[in-house]
């Protein structure tokens, strides 16, 4: 498992240009900042993404593989080509999900939290709900138009400010703040229309699945409890979604007709959830917390599995070695396990047995990732042998041609064509490297030394011009 941050959005407000009276600069500023700070929460982002102006992304096979065999059928139900929807996983502890375009996150949280695939199976469904109404673009139309209503209510109040006195400017100030609070509770109702509409979606395309749509109920149930004591204080004219008591009965009224409703999750899959949910645990959790999530089951494959994990990430190879091995008995299909074998080999300097545990591992793999197919390459590399050099950049390249962002991946790939002398390859590749890493200055700055000694027009070449021509966006 890998992690990487990367920026996405970025929210600035300013005051230039407004053509404001100079009395009524600072008032209009405060009043913009104000509707400001809720239009992310609207646009279907995140506070932590509005405030941080970025997002920590983790990348792994085994999660990634598991959340396409989750979406795959609702994507399919909803008419949604394949390959349409790009799933990201988000390092948060949070219980969210949420998209973007053609771009849906989940975070860490969510699956942490989820004992069951069905209530993560139920977000991703809610989620979808989203793309196929077309809520974001639909929304982003209506948070122009409040924009330009805040804007003509600021004006309305600098006009009441210039009538007269301190009469006026208590005037102006009261129109304009209601003229935007009424502005932001038709924005938050609107908001709450497509949170319903998007979990009305969510049970159909559950039903069309063979799903149940139990798993989202308890979901909404578990998060009602944190209004509980606060409920009788909150106004559900400013919440963005449904209060959960009412978003609960109205879902639980059409769940319930479904003849799917009490429909399991098969145990094999309920496995696969248990054991993703341990190794994000491992990654990122709190002492203490992986023996609480499966104190049930303390000696069952997922627990095992996330101890393994955990004792390897603190530099016990030799005691987590075995637990995997005794999980690929039992499990010896499950290309994951190969692969955590393979990095734990790894890393324990027994690079050619890595390269036939990772072999194993994209043999198995039924999502063919191209992670796997890159560290295949690494441990190729790590042998030492001038004789794999050459698999390996065959491996590394098949990996990046499935996943074209692999940052790591390009570096692997600089250093397998320096090994062999191809320095120019080798200084294109970490320009594809320092590019995806964020890194864009560097990135053009090799590919303006590599490019002049490229084949003219040839992937490369081409690429590198790519680089030289990409606009930096600016901060």
């Amino acid at each position: 498992m890998k992690q990487f941050a990367k920026p996405m959005v970025e929210i600035s407000v300013g005051d230039k240009g407004t053509g404001f009276p100079a009395a009524m600069t600072a008032f209009a500023r405060k009043s913009v900042i104000a509707l400001a700070a809720i239009l992310p929460v609207l646009s279907q982002s995140t506070p932590a993404l509005a405030q941080k102006g970025k997002l920590s992304l983790i990348r792994d096979a085994e999660i990634e593989g598991l959340l396409r065999d989750y979406t795959q059928p609702l994507f399919k139900a909803a008419g949604l080509g394949k390959g349409a929807i790009d799933i990201y996983i988000v390092n948060d502890d949070s219980f969210n999900a949420f998209v973007t375009g053609r771009r849906m996150f989940i975070n860490t949280g969510a699956l942490k939290i989820s004992e069951s695939p069905n209530e993560i199976i139920g977000v991703l469904a809610h989620e979808t709900g989203h793309i196929i109404g077309g809520h974001q673009n639909r929304l982003r139309d209506r948070v122009d138009r409040a924009n330009i209503m805040a804007a003509l209510a600021m004006v309305a109040g600098a006009g009441a400010v210039l009538a007269g006195g301190d009469a006026g400017g208590a005037a102006g100030q009261a129109l304009a703040l209601g003229s935007q609070s009424a502005i932001l509770r038709d924005l938050l109702s609107y908001r709450r229309s497509e949170e319903a509409s998007a979990d009305n979606t969510a049970i159909q395309l559950l039903d069309k699945t063979g799903q149940s749509g139990s798993g989202i109920l308890r979901t909404f149930e578990r998060f009602s409890q944190d209004l509980l004591f606060a409920g009788s204080r909150i106004d559900p004219y400013l919440q963005s979604h449904p209060m959960p008591r009412d978003r609960i009965a109205l879902l639980e009224e059409i769940a319930r007709k479904s003849p799917n409703f009490e429909r399991l999750d098969p145990p094999a899959l309920q496995l696969r959830h248990d054991m993703a949910r341990a190794k994000v645990v491992a990654y990122t959790g709190q002492p203490g917390e992986l023996q609480s999530m499966f104190r049930k089951d303390p000696q069952g494959a997922a627990a095992r599995y996330g101890l393994a994990i955990s004792l390897f990430l603190r530099g016990s190879d030799a005691k987590a070695l075995p637990i995997i091995d005794g999980l690929i008995k039992e499990q010896p299909n499950n290309a994951y396990l190969h692969e955590m074998r393979g990095e734990m080999l790894l890393r324990a300097r027994q690079a050619k047995a890595a390269v036939a545990a990772y072999q194993k591992a994209v043999q198995l793999d039924p999502w063919k990732s191209g992670l796997i197919r890159t560290q295949l390459g690494h441990a190729m590399l790590e042998t030492r042998d001038p004789a794999m050099t050459a698999k390996a950049i065959s491996e590394i390249k098949a990996g990046l041609s499935r996943d074209t962002t692999n940052s790591a991946g390009f570096g692997l790939l600089a250093r397998a064509y320096g090994q062999i002398g191809e320095e120019d390859l080798a200084r294109a590749a970490a320009a594809e490297e320092a590019y995806y890493a964020g890194s864009f200055k560097e990135a053009k700055r090799l590919a303006q030394i590599s490019q002049p000694k490229l084949k003219r027009g040839s992937p490369e070449w081409l690429r590198m011009q790519d680089i030289i021509d990409y606009k930096v966006p600016k901060k």
